[in-house]
């Protein structure tokens, strides 16, 4: 088979198959993520760095595999759209670790809460792109699953912000008040992205149906 050839044979299967192991990656990442907040230790920041890393490496994989295929089975640009997104998920939840390492920050309720809803909704979004090449209609329920459950994260998300501005007494506590805010915007915007992958998955549904 000549280089033209193998550039424009399609690979139905592969762009999917790279999606479902980045949305796994994703999966795993955030349940270290949760893992670490219940108990935190250096064992359990790794796993979630580790986790990053190889996520990082199949969305590598994938983008080499979209610069070299000219048919793809779905739109490029939601391929790159549905991974980048995906990819970010992942992203916050690393940043978020690396936030509280910095500052020093202890996990508390609110994140322990907002990281369970987050892996749910991770776990849609992977469950969504395993059926999506042969039940379009069943990742497309999944989507809108994930799509509630980021509305509850970001309720929480609300409710923890509230509580914040009770705290302050003193020049000490708003300093962690500070602290913690970041931390939750790292995990709001871990949501928004799980939001837009979800909002991706549907479009790629519509499309193919």
């Amino acid at each position: 088979m000549g280089w033209l050839q193998r550039f424009l044979r399609p690979r139905p299967n592969r762009f999917i198959e790279l999606l479902i192991q980045q949305a796994e990656y994703t999966v795993r990442g955030v349940e270290a993520l949760l893992e670490y907040l219940n108990s935190p230790s250096e064992e359990r920041a790794k796993a979630v760095r580790d986790m990053e890393k190889e996520a990082d490496e199949i969305r590598r994989i994938l983008i080499d595999e979209l610069n070299r295929t000219f048919i793809t089975p779905i739109d490029r640009e939601d391929i790159h759209a549905l991974s980048r997104a995906i990819d970010d998920v992942l992203d916050y939840a690393y940043t978020t670790l690396d936030e509280m390492v910095i500052l020093d920050v202890k996990p508390n309720a609110y994140m322990q809460r907002m990281v369970s809803l987050l892996r749910d909704a991770a776990h849609e979004i992977h469950l969504g792109v395993l059926r999506l090449a042969d039940h379009p209609a069943v990742a497309e329920d999944h989507a809108v699953r994930a799509k509630a459950l980021e509305n509850r994260m970001e309720s929480v998300y609300r409710e923890a912000l509230a509580n914040l501005f009770h705290m302050p007494r003193d020049l000490e506590h708003v300093v962690e008040m500070l602290k913690l805010r970041e931390t939750y915007r790292h995990l709001s915007n871990a949501a928004d992205r799980g939001d837009e992958a979800a909002n991706v998955l549907t479009d790629v549904v519509v499309k193919m149906t």
